[in-house]
């Protein structure tokens, strides 16, 4: 579990830092910039995320194909997730670009939305770059063949600051754009990482290079069926899931600037620990995903509860360190002392909820190793849209309690879920060995 999963743990923690960087780069310009960042990311990764679930299913497919020493069916698998990442596209780049006709409507302050507006439409750019990287990345995964997945993200970094560099402050004879500027580089490294992967993925199949691009000239219909079946709730659970930090981030914006940026940097700050048991979830889909394919639903079942144990390990540990130094971390984005000051009580409300978040995601993620998907998409809808969201709302509106409200909303959320779903793992187990004894 641990060398499968420490390579994704960086990669996932590479991927979470360029958003970090930006947010670093951007936060010289002011609370208004910090605050643009936040809008427009938290609107792309609605929109983006739910294509990147559609191809959740490939986690299962090839990893289970991989178990049972297919490699053929590996690779039909690969180029089906490529054609559903082409016929994606267009829709996805359109819904990143809707909110733009409703974000004044909603009360984002006009310098937010000033700043906001360009940042996303050069977002929308990248669409296609995102869906073909998660496409190679899972076939990858699935293959266990991970350390390129972890190279292309922290190689990806490095191009993103430099960017970031040029293009935000205008050096090298470029003109200052921005905020707009940290959107081109983020096109620019996402580019990046999906050219890395698929230069990588074309040398290791040089030997056999006729018949892997044979796999990319015949379709299967039924094979794309197959995909969406598995992965549309797991598109609906992550749209669900990210989609309540977007909205809780469009309520913020609705507050002053202090308290949309203390968001902000305490959002980047749990979401980067977060890329932990992510990246343990990743691993989990993987390893039960493969012992399935052997036939073996004891190991797949060792293998997600091992992934739970990890992950719980880590994120106590995260959130001793929120209490501990939440002033050295905040920090580390912001030198303003406000900020800081709203940032550290949302930082003692992240640590609390720490735990809980890592288990429902490598419960989802053990649970997508055996093809269940639902469950996960009904919690979700449960627990952040019709229980934290509406505690959140009451309380920052009703009760006056503003970003703290809407953060312990949040908190409660992502409690109740934990609990659902690792209940649902121990039944999942449970039922799979009882199966694989008779």
């Amino acid at each position: 579990m641990l060398r499968l999963a420490l390579p994704v743990v960086v990669a996932e923690l590479g991927w979470v830092s360029m958003s970090i960087v930006d947010t670093m780069m951007v936060g010289r310009l002011g609370p208004e910039a910090i605050g643009a960042v936040s809008v427009g990311n938290s609107l792309f990764i609605a929109a983006a995320i739910f294509g990147i679930g559609l191809l959740l299913g490939l986690d299962t497919f090839i990893s289970r194909a991989f178990g049972a020493d297919n490699h053929s069916e590996c690779r039909r698998w690969l180029a089906h997730g490529v054609l559903l990442s082409l016929f994606l596209t267009p829709p996805l780049t359109g819904a990143v670009l809707l909110p733009i006709l409703f974000l004044d409507e909603w009360g984002t302050r006009p310098e937010v939305l000033a700043l906001a507006i360009p940042y996303l439409k050069t977002l929308a750019f990248g669409v296609l770059p995102l869906l073909l990287y998660a496409s190679f990345r899972r076939y990858l995964q699935a293959l266990s063949r991970v350390a390129v997945v972890m190279f292309a993200l922290i190689t990806a970094n490095l191009v993103n600051a430099a960017a970031n560099w040029v293009l935000i402050f205008g050096n090298l004879g470029f003109p200052p754009l921005g905020v707009e500027g940290a959107g081109w580089a983020t096109f620019i490294s996402r580019s990046y990482m999906a050219l890395v992967l698929f230069a990588f993925i074309l040398y290791a199949e040089r030997h056999r290079i006729q018949a892997f691009i044979k796999e990319f000239t015949h379709f299967e219909k039924q094979r794309l069926k197959d995909l969406l079946s598995l992965g549309f709730p797991a598109a609906i659970q992550l749209t669900l899931e990210i989609g309540v930090f977007a909205m809780a981030t469009a309520l913020v914006s609705r507050l002053d600037p202090l308290s949309l940026a203390a968001h902000q940097v305490a959002l980047a700050t749990a979401s980067f620990t977060f890329m932990v048991p992510l990246g343990v979830s990743a691993a989990a889909a993987v390893r039960v995903g493969q012992a399935m394919g052997r036939g073996r639903p004891d190991q797949a079942a060792n293998s997600g509860w091992m992934a739970l144990i990890v992950g719980s390990v880590f994120t106590t540990f995260a959130a001793l360190m929120f209490l501990i130094f939440p002033v050295q971390i905040l920090r580390l984005y912001t030198p303003e002392t406000a900020v800081i000051s709203v940032g550290v009580p949302l930082l003692a409300i992240a640590a609390f909820f720490q735990v809980f978040d890592g288990l429902q995601v490598i419960s989802t993620g053990a649970l997508r190793g055996t093809g269940e998907t639902r469950t996960a998409m009904k919690a979700s809808l449960v627990c952040h849209w019709l229980l934290g969201l509406p505690i959140g709302y009451f309380l920052c509106f009703t009760l006056d309690w503003g970003v703290f409200g809407i953060w312990i909303g949040l908190s409660t959320g992502l409690t109740v879920v934990g609990i659902w779903l690792v209940s649902f793992w121990s039944f999942k187990t449970r039922q799979m060995t009882r199966t694989g004894d008779r």
